[in-house]
């Protein structure tokens, strides 16, 4: 079978399409044949020894995937062959073909295609515990999503809104201001691409303040970090909740941990793959409720990239260069 193969670390140059064998399951694996799969900024990360989880060398990268099972093992009960899944591996989904535990696979609703499911596990299934069960956000409130255009950023604004809140989108174009005006969010803020300065930093916050009346934003879903991440922590409301959701700016911050004395809020931690694990239950009730919200239309991954399988290195990239707007899909 085809797959996408790391053999060694280094940028998506480094990837090659190899023939490798079907993998042989065990007891408790279920073969899925894979139709559609997502690309994540882990998976750029991953490529470059930079992640938190790494597989061994060589390895085939790809978190997420939707597909039919073609096989299971013999202790599997809760799958049987032509079943539409999708997965969250973690790797290994830039293949025709995964063996996986059957604990990583969900059904697919039948008014969800592979496209969908494909698009929806990872940013949702974050979005979904990171204001749920880590922020606790409440109607009314109000929400920052920092790099909302993203795959993961606009599932937060859509997320957002069906709670009850209203959301601030912060974005470094106008054209991507207006994605996501479409997808609900209530007001944008445009900032420079590339990092900011002192002085930017303090247009940000006090733009941030403005909108929020002088309070400050109640949540903050901040998967940018970098020179990002402090100004908006200045601009966070009294009791409010910092939300650390990743790096795409390449830079871990240094906050200074003061600000969340004097304004007695939050800097919360979001690994929602480590909690999947061990929270396996309330994970399925937040997908639960994912599905009832994407059948009520309150929420809909948008799809704007498609690469096939052969220049799945190339859909890597073009996410790790900050240009998807939206989910980033490889078509198997």
């Amino acid at each position: 079978m085809k797959a996408l193969r790391c053999n060694e670390l280094g940028g998506p140059e480094k990837l090659s399409i190899e023939d490798i064998p079907v993998p042989e399951l065990n007891t408790n694996e279920v073969l899925v044949g894979i139709k559609s799969a997502s690309v994540n900024f882990p998976d750029v990360l991953m490529i470059q020894g930079l992640y938190q989880y790494q597989p061994p060398l060589p390895f085939t990268p790809g978190a997420e995937a939707a597909g039919i099972v073609e096989a299971i093992g013999s202790d599997v009960k809760n799958f049987k062959i032509g079943d539409k899944v999708f997965v969250m591996a973690g790797a290994g989904c830039f293949a025709e073909k995964i063996a996986v535990e059957e604990v990583r696979l969900h059904p697919i609703p039948s008014a969800m295609d592979f496209d969908v499911a494909a698009a929806l596990s990872m940013t949702y299934g974050t979005s979904i515990f990171a204001l749920k069960q880590r922020a606790n956000i409440q109607a009314g409130e109000t929400l920052l999503v920092m790099g909302a255009s993203g795959g993961v950023g606009l599932s937060a604004v859509e997320l957002g809104k069906a709670y009850g809140a209203r959301v601030i989108a912060a974005v470094s174009s106008e054209e991507k201001a207006s994605v996501c005006k479409e997808h609900g969010a209530d007001e944008t803020i445009i900032y420079p691409a590339d990092g900011l300065d002192r002085d930017q930093q303090k247009e940000f916050s006090n733009t941030i303040k403005n909108l929020t009346n002088g309070l400050g934003a109640n949540v903050v879903y901040d998967p940018v970090g970098g020179t990002y991440a402090e100004p908006a922590i200045r601009a966070t409301a009294w009791d409010g909740r910092y939300l650390v959701i990743g790096f795409a700016a390449g830079e871990i911050p240094k906050p200074p941990l003061n600000l969340a004395l004097l304004k007695n809020c939050q800097i919360v931690g979001v690994f929602w793959g480590a909690w999947t694990a061990m929270f396996p239950a309330e994970n399925l009730a937040n997908f639960n409720e994912l599905f009832s919200l994407y059948k009520a239309k309150k929420i809909n991954p948008r799809i704007t990239d498609r690469f096939n399988l052969n220049n799945a290195a190339d859909a890597i990239a073009h996410l790790g260069n900050r240009k998807a707007v939206g989910k980033v899909l490889v078509d198997v």
